[in-house]
């Protein structure tokens, strides 16, 4: 995905030559020991299309594969990172998906994640390419996976039949806020059913106005409520769609200070959105950490990863400034 005009930190690069820089990997592969730092500074420099390029001109030109050459040659979170780079990006959210819906158990954060942030048309190429990549419905895959609301939620979320952003219904705003606390605070127990029916299938720009209304009938933010009338794997989701109504570079920060704070890192979770987010809305999601949690991303990630590893992330991160 080329990142023209968006806010990401990763962008075409200037003069590129897909076989230049296939000589520059082989060069940096050859031979005993590896250039980690050489293989790092060209791959982050370059756009996921262009990367795209340059494995096939290192077939062309070596008979070799560059994907298959830099497992052999690579270890550990670095590895995962720079294959993960390799991946075209539509099939990289497939990839995730997959291995969170056929791993040992299913890893629910994943599934949220991309189902909750991404767009329908996003979702609708998503869906595509796991049926052509898997030969199986990803909403097949998710109802033999999960159950309950939780699962009611995702495959409405999977149906991609959000209404069009920009949209408003003036006359409808008023009333999703009273269905939704009718739903919720306003009753014995909660009738999930409503909070999947509207958070599903409104879009964001509407969304936003109910919450708005909801604020003024119930006294309480629509996450308080979720969080005191929902639980596990669902509360966690209508959060997140939440948040991602609200602003998706805030909801990624969130995750992304969530992914580093306390012991140990969650370095799945700090691969998959830097490396997903880089040519989309890095920039922003830089300056929203920075705006809720006091320091820079690229300060968080410096403290919290090492070696090669912490060097490639940083330079996707594109520095310490803003972009």
């Amino acid at each position: 995905m080329a990142s023209k005009g968006t806010r990401g930190t990763v962008r075409d690069h200037p003069g590129f030559n897909a076989n230049e820089d296939a000589e520059a990997l082989r060069k940096a592969m050859k031979g005993l020991g590896t250039d980690e730092g050489s293989i790092t500074k060209l791959l982050t420099a370059r756009s996921n299309s262009e990367r795209l390029k340059i494995a096939a001109a290192f077939k062309n030109l070596f008979g070799r594969d560059l994907v298959d050459d830099l497992k052999s040659e690579l270890t550990g979170k670095f590895e995962k990172l720079i294959l993960a780079l390799m991946m075209p990006c539509l099939l990289y959210d497939v990839h995730e998906l997959r291995h969170a819906l056929k791993g040992a158990g299913t890893c629910e954060t994943v599934l949220i994640e991309i189902l909750a942030s991404r767009t329908c048309a996003e979702l609708q190429r998503i869906k595509q390419a796991y049926k052509e990549e898997h030969g199986t419905e990803l909403e097949d895959c998710i109802t033999s996976d999960t159950s309950g609301f939780f699962q009611r939620m995702l495959v409405v979320l999977v149906q991609a039949k959000r209404d069009p952003d920009g949209r408003v219904d003036e006359g409808r705003v008023e009333q999703d806020a009273q269905d939704l606390y009718k739903a919720g605070e306003d009753k014995w127990g909660t009738d999930e059913e409503k909070f999947i029916t509207i958070l599903g299938t409104r879009s964001r720009t509407h969304l936003r106005k109910v919450f708005d209304q909801y604020m003024t009938i119930s006294g309480f933010q629509i996450e308080e409520s979720i969080d005191r009338e929902t639980s596990g794997h669902l509360e966690k989701l209508l959060l997140a769609i939440v948040k991602c109504v609200r602003s998706v570079p805030a909801y990624f920060a969130d995750s992304l200070y969530r992914a580093m704070k306390g012991a140990g890192t969650c370095d799945d979770t700090l691969i998959r959105i830097v490396v997903s987010r880089s040519e989309i809305d890095l920039a922003d999601i830089k300056q929203e950490y920075r705006k809720n949690f006091g320091k820079s991303l690229y300060d968080a990630i410096k403290n919290d990863t090492s070696g090669d590893y912490r060097e490639t992330l940083l330079l996707l991160c594109g520095g310490d400034e803003y972009v």
